[in-house]
């Protein structure tokens, strides 16, 4: 731990730690030091010069963002002589800044205009014709007014340390500099960090762009639907609709701060889309038609085709539903005697889980992390926030980052050593890391050299402070059962060795600790005279040689086509609960708009239809209720409750026992010998092949169609894609000599 100190900042004395940041320091202790450039995990820029600090016994004013504290440092922050100064340097910055606040959509919250109107007013004493230029598009989704950047940089840092793409940057240099990309087209991840970061209005969200206005808005924070690593959300909300989604750190600091993915942050068309689900369908003949029916009809007709199965009912939850859902389907299987229990996850947690001998890493510990162990899986694509997390470990603190891979991912290149195996031959490096004396026969498995096996094992055995190994579905049970087990012994003095499953959806974790004594789909089907689905399945044909089939859903999916009564379920924005992440952290999900149409929360309806079978299963229907009666029931939340784990500040972690287990090598070291190299791939997949992928909810969204379908670059930027191309990413015809004909000389240009 660091040296603490006290400093004195405005004539109070506080506590702090020797070379802790001036600005930072400040800030936690309620005074606030304004700032344009500086960002607290990203590398000091000091460009603004709106941080400015009188520090004692310093011959001028110092940028807060540089010093960092010392012993008995005396620091003013407010005074005439520091205000002159920012005043100044808001006066240099409004010279040629558009004041255009009415209809940017920045607007309300803008620090520019934030900083300038907490002053009052701003002397003008610099004339200069203003930089105009017009609105563009960079991608489908991100929007850029470059008149209104105040050259801070942030984006450009954030896109290179966070997300290390540098697909934008400054061009040109002095009064001439601007932010762009190359060819004018962003071809990256479409993240949308930058347009998070930005002070102004310079990068704008293009699916909320002129939509509404900040304050108009409700936020709601609640956690992401689409990743297991669970991040933090601010829904926007007004009129019973989803406006935009940005990361929690705008409002309130969250795990994220405020990095979020292309999925949470602009794929929330779903939630309101005119395909939703509006009444419950009843199709009273295998093979007939959906007729449209009242709940009390539907529910009528399930319960009785349910209780007729009795036993023999199939009852799957999708790892996409809340905690409060999938535990009232697993009372719902107990009172009907069922055994039938299973979840629509193609990657089984168990193994992991069953076997731990070690903690799970915190998102936090894998930023502090002095060695990163990655065995297979690709990260940047499906677990953004881990990706992310590792990318700033090894560039801002120099971790040091083994990447075990047969595909050359885009995060391999930020390793330090890259061990390229042949393809799904990974299991053979969990033996090495397991066994130091099958270090040869594995490096031969895998078709690499047995000396950069070796550099990697001893870099673990020889590390000083936390080692995180992450691993998922890429590698056999057998080799997922012995890492769990066997990452104890890998442990020393001044060594602790951490877990991070990669696991694919948002409460993969949570249907895994509910559902612990689970079935697969498969088995959970087979000889099922009824299923009860909560969500959708990953193959839906295993539902043909069921009896009756009921389907909990937002639309109808080729799974609710197999059904034989569906009702509409509430998306993740209408109902309140909790999500289980990656690292174990249980955090809150909460309603930001009332259900759409006549959809009900997933826990409601099955406790309905329970109900009208004659079985109580759910005594106070409310979700922090039905969440006691979790904890109660399921031994690694024992404790929790949503006071507990209201403030995702300090996330809680589930209580998952770690202690000794036996690492079963002979298991693995047979599916290891059976192992066949092949020839290796060596092509990188493009950025954003699974991330921009288009499923159920991500295709509700139009923007999404275009990213899907390579990303083309629109003839005019002056222009919103969609006009320009149809969905599958085909130029339209229509109105193109419209799009066109628009032009920079279009827009009418104020006379300076």
């Amino acid at each position: 731990m660091s040296e603490p100190i006290k400093i004195t900042i405005n004539g109070r004395e506080v506590d702090t730690e020797k070379g802790a940041r001036l600005i930072d320091v400040c800030r936690e202790n309620g005074v606030g030091i304004p700032s344009f450039c500086y960002y607290k995990d990203l590398a000091l820029q000091s460009s603004c010069r709106m941080c400015l600090v009188r520090i004692e016994k310093m011959p001028k004013l110092q940028t807060s963002c540089t010093i960092t504290c010392t012993d008995g440092m005396v620091v003013t922050t407010v005074s005439e002589e520091v205000e002159k100064a920012q005043r100044a340097m808001g006066e240099f910055l409004l010279a040629n800044h558009p004041l255009d606040c009415p209809q940017c959509d920045r607007g309300g919250e803008c620090e520019l205009q934030e900083i300038i109107f907490d002053w009052g007013d701003v002397e003008e004493r610099f004339f200069e014709n203003k930089n105009v230029q017009p609105e563009k598009f960079l991608s489908p989704v991100i929007a850029n007014d470059p008149q209104r950047c105040i050259l801070c940089k942030r984006c450009t840092r954030v896109c290179d340390e966070w997300m290390g793409e540098d697909a934008i940057e400054a061009a040109n240099r002095g009064v001439s500099t601007v932010i762009g990309t190359y060819g004018g087209w962003l071809n990256c991840s479409q993240c949308g960090n930058c347009v998070e970061v930005c002070p102004t209005g310079t990068l704008l969200d293009a699916v909320y762009r002129h939509e509404t206005r900040p304050w108009e808005l409700e936020q709601i924070i609640s956690t992401d639907v689409y990743g297991s690593d669970g991040m933090q959300i601010s829904i926007g909300a007004r009129g019973g609709k989803v406006h935009r989604v940005v990361a929690r750190d705008r409002y309130v600091d969250g795990l994220n701060g405020e990095f979020l993915d292309v999925k949470a942050r602009y794929a929330h068309g779903f939630v309101n889309h005119e395909d939703r689900l509006r009444t419950p369908l009843i199709r009273y003949t295998k093979g007939g038609k959906f007729i449209p029916a009242t709940w009390d009809d539907a529910i009528k007709f399930a319960a009785e085709k349910l209780a007729a199965a009795g036993s023999d009912t199939a009852v799957i939850a999708s790892p996409r539903l809340t905690n409060e859902s999938i535990f009232a389907l697993k009372e719902f299987a107990s009172a009907a005697g069922s055994e039938r229990t299973a979840v629509s996850d193609p990657f089984d947690l168990r193994p992991i889980f069953e076997n731990l001998s070690v903690e799970l890493a915190t998102h936090s510990e894998i930023r502090k992390a002095r060695v990163i162990v990655l065995i297979g899986g690709e990260p940047e694509e499906e677990q953004t926030f881990t990706a992310k997390q590792v990318r700033q470990a090894v560039r801002n603190d120099g971790a040091e980052f083994i990447c075990v891979n047969d595909t050359p991912i885009n995060l391999s290149r930020r390793a330090t050593n890259f061990i390229h195996t042949a393809p799904g031959c990974a299991d053979a490096f969990a033996l090495a890391l397991l066994d130091n004396g099958s270090i040869d026969q594995a490096a031969a498995k895998m078709a690499v050299d047995a000396a950069d096996v070796r550099r990697a094992v001893e870099a673990i055995a020889s590390a000083t402070g936390d080692v995180v190994i992450m691993f998922g579905g890429d590698i056999s049970a057998e080799a997922q059962r012995a890492l769990a087990a066997g990452a104890a012994k890998l442990g020393g003095e001044g060594r602790r060795i951490l877990l991070h499953p990669l696991a694919r959806y948002n409460n993969s974790v949570g249907a895994n600790d509910i559902l612990a004594k689970r079935m697969a789909v498969a088995d959970a089907l087979n000889g099922a005279k009824a299923a009860l689905v909560a969500g959708s399945l990953q193959d839906p044909s295993v539902l043909k040689n069921v009896g009756f089939v009921a389907v909990q859903e937002l639309f109808l999916t080729e799974t609710a086509e197999m059904a034989d009564v569906v009702f509409p379920a509430a998306s993740f924005a209408e109902c309140d609960g909790t999500f289980t992440n990656n690292a174990g952290n249980v955090q809150r999900v909460r309603k930001a708009i009332e259900p759409v149409n006549q959809s009900r929360p997933d826990h409601l309806i099955t406790a309905q239809i329970a109900r009208e079978m004659g079985l109580e299963i759910l005594p106070d229907r409310s979700s922090s209720a039905i969440f006691r009666q979790l904890a109660k029931s399921v031994a690694v939340y024992e404790g929790l409750s949503y006071p507990v784990i209201r403030d995702e500040r300090a996330p809680v972690q589930a209580k998952y026992p770690a202690g000794a287990a036996s690492a079963d090598l002979d298991a693995l070291r047979k599916a290891v010998e059976a192992l066949s190299p092949g020839e290796k791939i060596v092509e990188t997949p493009r950025v954003g092949h699974k991330l921009h992928r288009l499923t159920t909810m991500t295709s509700k969204t139009p923007q999404f169609h275009l990213l899907a379908n390579g990303n083309p670059k629109p003839p005019n930027l002056l222009v919103a894609p969609l006009v320009q191309f149809d969905l599958d990413g085909k130029p339209r015809e229509e109105g193109m000599a419209e799009a066109a004909g628009v032009s920079a000389s279009d827009r009418s240009i104020p006379k300076i």
